[in-house]
């Protein structure tokens, strides 16, 4: 056999693992020279029977010792997979050798070792998944005949899947045929199938060419047969592990959802949520399958991953489908109507309702209708959700009954709205129709549940309905403004008169405060359930003050309110998150405040804030509360997927069952459902525009009157050129100084960030630092003012020069007009003096004769014409004597037979030629 061992390397090497990691060098190198010996036993031996008792005996000492798990690990791997290899033929060899793997896979008891002790499982996984021979091998192993050696070599791949996952499913995708090798399996005996169900399911969490494979391969179809085969939600391990293997398939594949849906349908899902039989009847198995279906429904309710692109148009679908095919019903009987189903099961009953009504309007429509009961004790659905909200026990029910309202409010301003109505319903229930009335018993009881006595319980009774009503103010104006006509009467007679809504929100968040106080101090039980009350009811006051600047009035109504949140800000024993709240609310009261009237404007809260708590430490609450931000978000994204491991007993279960069974787990979880990325970003939008509100209204004095300084008006008889010198003096001044007062401002800001604003010096600071911020605004002004004012001057300059250049023009314009008459004028003159002239000369007589210009032209003109008449007459003549001439030549022709009109053709076109040539040669 080529699989021999070398006796002296080997005893090297077991005696130095040994003897290093386990310290006890006569226990260790015992253990490794026995596995030696049987190691050399199996490769070497020459009986089959000795062989074969070797490979029993390395089996037993393998699943024993740690030891010797570590030392076969370093050893004897080549030894039986070249068994395993060659030696097919031997059933018993190749059965044992795959036990022996088996066992050297298997952690042994649940004490651990010292910190820095190799573990031996670890190590055997690692080199036995480094090769993909040995992976294709073990593979090639479940076509054997032999029961035992298909068991145990999926009992081995299992083990190597939960050590090395990632390497032995990068290896099953190399292989050819590895997966389908895998999925026969199912078909195979009840055992080896449950086991390839287990492999199955380890081998699919997260790997998504191996879950397309399956889907592909028929993985759903077997699936669900083996379901049904199992007895649906009343089977047993094998329906979890079902479920298990169909929720890593549906998990983070939308084609993989759409396949489902489009061939096979949710009808096999839906079935698995029927309650059959007795209805009190859940084991703690059944409880298991009944959570692992509903985790099916909601992965098919989300449509896939957030960065799916389809994801949210598979969800739509998903979600029509589902409710085609009645599971709001079996969703409410499991969350609703039966009372004998486990806290846990309700809970994600009630998740698996809020997110089928999620952004879906015909589900969200069906919910509102939704009659749960027969007549005449039917109910509204939304009123039993509400009551459980109210009356449970369990702060994980509250708050998946609460997801609903959440979810069902979303992007639905109708449903708000109607619910809304309900609370301000004035009318006799009496007079109206069954849905009506239970629609109107909605408002009342939650008016109920908002004005019980003030004790431990009803405390928390009031702040879960300040939850729900947070929900239908959520986006809602309208219905903001609706609940601030809602008086409540007092809860006893000696409140008086009854007061609004809002004033007893504030005064439960006071008695809030005051209870949990007490309770530190006594260190009573009840005080986890109240740790949450102050945020959820500063919640429901953050939401309603939101873009409603009559509910920011209605808050402001008693002086009160004011001085109760400035010294929940200042507390020390608050959390992080009640004193960032306070402070958003605080803002709240300055950013949509409107009113003018003194004592109650968005002034007056800045002052107060800037007294009682300094606007760096207000600030600074916000930034706190944020740090905190992640850490919420990482908790919300901690619910891990339901396998065996974290449902292997009863008590993992039954946790939900037990209110106080963990204190800070329930406190953490509220804080999950208030802080959700919807109030998140609410939160951040509203921070950033505080601070800019805030930092608005000191930039700019309260009174709108602006007193423009001496130095800016204009002096009698100065000039525009002195005035605006003047100005751009003053305007140097103020730059200098504002320059002065930035510097020692940041002097101070570095100060204060070093020291942290603590202490009698750091008070100082703040008010020196007030004083030269109120300079530096002050100057800052007086510069704007000056250079607006320098503006206007400069502007009104280039108007008096543009005029003055207009005038210009026009004037040069009119002395030309003057000089053009002026030019006339002497002309006329002249003429006029040469026109007297004549006229005294012909008076006198004078016998120099005048001379008549005009006259003498026309007498040359005429003697002109008459020579021109005179020789237009001579050419007459010639041509008369020519004419005569022509005519007897024509008829001398004609005598003689000749054609005339023939010869003189063309005569008449030479003669301007001829005329040409002529004058050419003159």
């Amino acid at each position: 056999m080529d699989f021999k061992l070398g006796r002296i390397n080997l005893n090297a090497v077991a005696q130095g693992v040994g003897g290093l990691v386990f310290g006890n060098e006569t226990s260790a190198s015992s253990d490794d020279s026995y596995v030696e010996r049987l190691l050399d036993r199996i490769s070497n031996g020459v009986l089959a029977e000795d062989r074969r008792s070797a490979m029993t005996e390395l089996q037993s000492i393998v699943a024993e010792s740690r030891s010797a798990q570590l030392a076969f690990g370093a050893m004897g791997f080549p030894v039986l997979m070249g068994v395993l290899r060659e030696e097919r033929d031997d059933v018993e060899m190749v059965r044992g050798g795959v036990e022996t793997l088996v066992s050297a896979l298997t952690p042994i008891g649940s004490a651990q070792g010292p910190k820095n002790e190799v573990q031996a499982t670890l190590m055997n996984s690692d080199l036995l998944s480094r090769e993909v021979e040995n992976i294709s091998l073990l593979l090639s192993l479940l076509s054997e005949e032999d029961f035992y050696v298909r068991y145990y070599t999926l009992q081995l791949l299992t083990a190597l899947l939960t050590h090395s996952q990632n390497r032995l499913q990068e290896a099953i995708l190399t292989i050819p045929r590895g997966i389908t090798r895998l999925m026969d399996m199912l078909m195979d005996r009840e055992v080896i199938r449950n086991e390839a169900l287990l492999l199955l399911t380890y081998l699919t969490r997260e790997a998504e060419e191996i879950q397309k494979i399956l889907v592909f391969e028929g993985a759903l179809e077997k699936i669900f047969s083996i379901i049904k085969e199992e007895g649906g939600s009343d089977g047993g391990v094998v329906v979890q592990d079902c479920l298990e293997l169909l929720n890593n398939l549906l998990r983070y594949s939308a084609s993989n959802q759409i396949l489902l849906r489009e061939t096979m349908g949710f009808e096999h899902i839906t079935s698995i949520l029927k309650l059959r039989g007795s209805s009190y009847s859940f084991t703690q198995q059944k409880t298991v399958n009944l959570l692992s279906a509903l985790e099916t429904v909601g992965l098919l309710l989300k449509g896939g991953r957030e960065t799916d692109p389809g994801k949210d148009s598979n969800r739509l679908a998903n979600q029509t489908v589902l409710a085609q095919q009645k599971v709001l019903d079996q969703l409410l009987m499991l969350g609703i109507e039966s009372q004998w189903v486990a806290v846990a099961v309700r809970c994600a009953a009630l998740r698996c309702i809020g997110d089928l009504v999620a952004r879906h309007p015909q589900n969200r429509d069906v919910l509102a209708s939704k009659m749960l009961g027969e007549e005449p004790n039917a109910e509204l659905a939304l009123n039993s959700i509400l009551q459980t909200i109210l009356r449970t026990s369990s702060t994980q029910e509250f708050l998946a009954a609460d997801y609903v309202f959440k979810r069902f409010c979303e992007e639905n301003a109708s449903g708000q709205a109607r619910l809304v109505s309900t609370l301000v319903s004035k009318t006799n229930a009496g007079t109206h129709s069954p849905l009506e009335n239970a629609s109107i018993k909605f408002g009342r009881e939650l008016l109920q549940g908002l004005t019980v006595n003030e004790s431990d319980g009803d405390l928390e009774s009031c702040c879960r309905a300040a939850s729900v009503l947070s929900h239908l103010l959520k986006d809602n104006v309208q219905g903001k403004e609706q609940v601030l006509q809602v008086k409540l009467d007092g809860p006893a007679q000696s409140l008086g008169t009854p007061e609004p809504l809002m004033h007893r929100m504030v005064v439960y968040l006071a008695l809030a405060a005051s209870m949990k106080n007490k309770d530190n101090d006594h260190k009573g039980s009840s005080s986890a359930r109240k740790s949450y009350t102050q945020p959820i009811i500063l919640r429901l006051l953050v939401t309603w003050l939101a873009e409603c600047p009559n509910a920011v009035e209605s808050f402001l109504d008693s002086r009160h309110h004011l001085t109760y949140l400035l010294e929940l800000i200042s507390s020390s024993s608050e959390t992080v998150f009640t004193k960032g709240l306070a402070a958003i609310l605080l803002g709240e009261c300055v950013l949509y405040n409107k009113s003018a009237e003194s004592g109650k404007d968005a002034f007056m809260v800045v002052d107060a804030i800037s007294q009682k708590i300094g606007l760096t430490s207000y600030f600074l609450k916000f930034e706190e509360m944020q740090k905190r931000f992640p850490f919420v978000a990482k908790n919300a994204e901690d619910r891990k997927p339901l396998t065996r491991s974290n449902t292997a007993s009863m008590e993992d279960v039954e946790d939900a069952e037990d209110e106080d069974s963990d204190q800070k787990h329930d406190e953490n979880f509220v804080l999950m459902s208030i802080f959700d990325t919807r109030f998140v970003d609410l939160l951040k939008n509203l921070e950033a525009n505080i601070r800019e509100s805030i930092v608005e209204l000191y930039s700019h004095p309260k009174s709108k009157v602006v007193v423009m300084p001496a130095e800016l008006e204009q002096k009698n008889r100065e000039s525009n050129e002195d005035y605006i010198k003047r100005l751009k003096s003053f305007v140097e001044k103020q730059c200098s100084e504002m320059q002065d007062l930035l510097g020692r401002n940041a002097s101070l800001a570095e100060d204060l960030a070093k020291n942290g604003g603590s202490g009698a010096s750091n008070s100082d600071r703040k008010q020196n630092g007030g004083r030269e911020r109120v300079q530096n605004e002050t100057l800052r002004r007086g510069l704007q003012e000056a250079m607006q004012q320098l503006e206007i001057l400069k502007s009104e300059n280039a108007k008096l020069r543009e005029e003055a250049s207009t005038y210009q023009n026009l004037a040069n314009s009119k002395e030309s007009d003057l000089q053009s008459l002026s030019d006339a004028y002497n002309s006329l003159e002249r003429n006029n003096n040469q026109l007297e002239n004549e006229l005294e000369f012909l008076r006198k007589g004078s016998s120099q004769p005048y001379i008549d210009i005009e006259a003498i032209k026309t007498e040359a003109k005429e003697e002109a014409q008459k020579e021109s008449d005179a020789e237009l007459s001579d050419l007459l003549v010639c041509l008369g004597q020519e004419q005569t001439k022509v005519e007897k030549l024509s008829t001398r022709l004609a005598e003689l037979g000749e054609d005339v009109d023939s010869l003189l053709e063309g005569i008449g076109d030479e003669i301007p030629e001829d005329s040409d040539g002529d004058e050419e040669e003159e």
